[in-house]
């Protein structure tokens, strides 16, 4: 059995330099920054609960690459973890109660005992917590107390999908602080979507919660959506000469949600109408073919949908070939292709029934900045938010200080794969 560190001096291990290794494996160019995002985690736990923490441990948010809107369908979706992440720092207890203090949210405290559904705690952070352990210990995985201090750099609302990285943070701790770091990604990622399906009482698939837990790019397929067939490929962006750029331009998703929901509808409208639960029961030459009949029973929006799921499905494919290929000018029209789909056929750019137009204007000036030497999308459920740029190398200066002026400092950030999935410091070189 692995022992875990037993009260480590972070504080020396940190200054001395000796966890650089393992931080330049999980930031790149942006460890010397994290020594003292670490320090300063670390220091918060301390003033808060009177003790060293044992365990540092981090979860990357996620970046979708293609398929935007295809996992609700059944279909396929290229994505990656991402090295802007969530730090915990965690100590076991012996009372039977899990406290975690999760600026801005404050001290959130769940019983071990009291594990089921509250009502109130709906859309809040308790419940993702309290979600993520009731279901492990419906698993049969051992649950116990412990004190956590989080430090998040996955934005709420950013697209970097903050609640999977939050979910599957806890759940790893868990595997490690009480199951020898024996749970699985795919159990990891699971219990993420029951938390957030049946206590935090929104509907979501896998994907987020997969990729955050597994690390690195990878390429799902959902046609068997109980078990995923998960592959992962190397995407290294920046030896391909390219920036991968996240913008995020603005605007509320609050009064989105039926926006949001009428995608997946009109889509299973449309499979429906054709005999089929879902698009990726649907043969797509039987879907041409029907379009005439399909008008008299779904909106022509309906159908735009689902000829963009038809078309992304497809790019998905391509656009993993092109990675694996090494091939960045073919992904980087695959992206194009991509981002002019969701705008023409998917239209989740913009609200129908709302002035907000800030994805569509970052579109518009990303497309006037790189012309045909980039591409652009919108990143994940659209509507409001962040779009996606794939910037040549030497145009990233000057694209991050326009977007940057148009939106606000700090509004459009380098991203970076992040290697892996859950990550414990200490696994490496300042173990000991």
């Amino acid at each position: 059995m692995r022992m875990p560190l037993a009260r480590p001096d972070w504080e020396g291990k940190l200054k001395e330099g000796t966890c650089d290794g393992e931080l330049t494996f999980l930031y790149g160019d942006d460890a010397p920054r994290q020594v003292g995002r670490y320090l300063e985690t670390v220091s918060a736990f301390r003033s808060f609960f009177g003790a060293e923490p044992s365990h540092l441990i981090s979860v990357g948010g996620r970046t979708e690459l293609c398929g935007n809107h295809t996992d609700h369908q059944n279909g396929c979706v290229l994505a990656a973890a991402v090295t802007r992440d969530m730090l915990a720092a965690v100590t076991k207890k012996r009372e039977k109660r899990v406290r975690l203090l999760a600026p801005p949210f404050g001290l959130i405290e769940v019983s071990l005992e009291d594990l089921d559904v509250q009502n109130e705690e709906a859309g809040r952070p308790q419940a993702l917590l309290r979600g993520v352990v009731a279901f492990l210990k419906k698993e049969r995985h051992t649950v116990g107390g412990c004190d956590i201090y989080l430090h998040s750099e996955v934005p709420i609302g950013s697209g970097l999908s903050s609640s999977a990285a939050f979910e599957v943070l806890t759940a790893y701790l868990f595997s490690l602080l009480f199951n020898d770091d024996a749970i699985a990604a795919t159990v990891i990622a699971r219990a993420g979507q029951y938390a957030e399906n049946h206590y935090f009482d929104k509907p979501c698939g896998l994907m987020d919660q997969l990729v955050c837990a597994s690390g690195g790019s990878l390429q799902i397929d959902f046609k068997d959506p109980a078990n995923p067939d998960v592959k992962s490929l190397t995407a290294d962006f920046d030896q391909g000469g390219y920036g991968l750029y996240l913008v995020n331009a603005g605007g509320s998703h609050a009064h989105l949600t039926e926006a949001y929901a009428a995608i997946p509808k009109e889509m299973s409208a449309v499979a429906q109408a054709l005999g089929q639960q879902v698009l990726r029961q649907v043969d797509p030459s039987f879907f041409y073919a029907n379009i005439k009949r399909l008008r008299s029973r779904v909106t022509d929006r309906a159908i735009l949908r689902a000829k963009h799921y038809f078309e992304e499905n497809d790019r998905v494919s391509q656009a993993t070939q092109a990675l694996r290929s090494g091939d960045m000018d073919g992904f980087r029209q695959i992206m194009d292709e991509s981002g002019r789909s969701s705008l023409e056929l998917l239209q989740n750019v913009w609200p129908q029934e709302d002035e907000e137009r800030s994805l569509a204007l970052a579109l518009a000036v990303s497309r006037d900045l790189l012309g045909d030497l980039g591409a652009c999308r919108v990143h994940g459920g659209g509507f409001a938010g962040t779009i996606q740029a794939l910037v040549p190398s030497d145009l990233q200066e000057g694209y991050k200080r326009a977007l940057d002026d148009l939106f606000g400092q700090g509004a459009c950030r380098k991203l970076r794969v992040r290697p892996v999935g859950g990550y414990e410091l200490g696994k490496g070189s300042c173990a000991g």
